[in-house]
């Protein structure tokens, strides 16, 4: 069995450099040996839930600019599976959940920067399903349940995202965590260690400094479908906790 987690994506700098998330995606990685890996990216927005269905090689998109040009050199050949794809579009299916199948779209940066500090060398196929960052967070969370289970077939379910993340708030020359930040984290773990489900829903107005933590829920939306794709019966563990330049949470959880 392996455990979906949630993992804070943060700067695409992430796949050169060498940082306390980094060597813990790297050590996490090694410890686990996933069939199949089933990525919920922030980076792919779509209305109707969409996964990607093909046996190809993917291209690596480059969804970002004004980096090195180094992080334009770097492949992450992984390939897809098809039918492992049929088969999650008809979980979502039987939960009345639409779906469509994508053939041609590549790996974004929610996807494969992750991806690559966790399995330097792609081995196992890799499912990406998108986001729509306007459902309510309950519908994100049911989006999750339908792929209850999958953790007892060793497929890895991970929601790529960030829990804070506003890039007009980033402070620069910060050399501590942002109070705000530290926060607003701090109430998403209580109460999801308290499997507080209905103050999570509303965590728009509930939570402190929300607003500022998600100005827009794109990359906070995949914590749920994580959470909810985890067994009610364990406790949720914060397996990572780090910030970069004040506020970039890379807060990391084991559903």
């Amino acid at each position: 069995m392996i455990s979906p987690i949630f993992v804070g994506h943060g700067s695409p700098m992430m796949a050169i450099q060498d940082t306390a998330c980094t060597q813990f995606l790297l050590e996490y990685g090694k410890s686990i040996s996933p069939k199949a890996i089933v990525i919920f990216t922030a980076h792919w927005e779509t209305e109707v839930l969409t996964i990607s269905a093909s046996d190809d090689v993917y291209e690596t998109i480059y969804d970002f600019r004004g980096f090195p040009d180094e992080l334009f050199q770097i492949k992450y050949p992984a390939k897809g599976d098809k039918a492992l794809a049929s088969q999650i579009a008809a979980r979502f299916q039987a939960k009345g959940i639409a779906v469509n199948l994508d053939a041609a779209r590549g790996l974004d940066h929610g996807s494969w920067v992750p991806l690559l500090r966790m399995f330097p060398t792609p081995a196992v196929p890799v499912i990406q399903i998108s986001v729509n960052p306007y459902l309510p967070p309950a519908e994100q969370y049911r989006i999750g349940e339908a792929l209850r289970g999958l953790d007892q077939e060793d497929i890895l379910i991970i929601g790529s995202g960030a829990t804070v993340h506003n890039l007009r708030a980033l402070n620069w020359e910060a050399k501590e965590p942002d109070a705000w930040a530290v926060d607003f984290d701090e109430w998403l773990i209580t109460n999801m260690q308290a499997q507080n489900l209905e103050a999570l829903f509303n965590y728009a107005s509930e939570a402190p400094n929300a607003r500022m933590a998600v100005p827009r829920p794109e990359h906070f939306i995949p914590l749920y479908m994580a959470m909810g794709s985890g067994d009610p019966s364990r406790t949720p563990q914060v397996i990572h906790r780090s910030y970069e330049v004040g506020s970039l949470s890379y807060l990391s959880v084991s559903f």
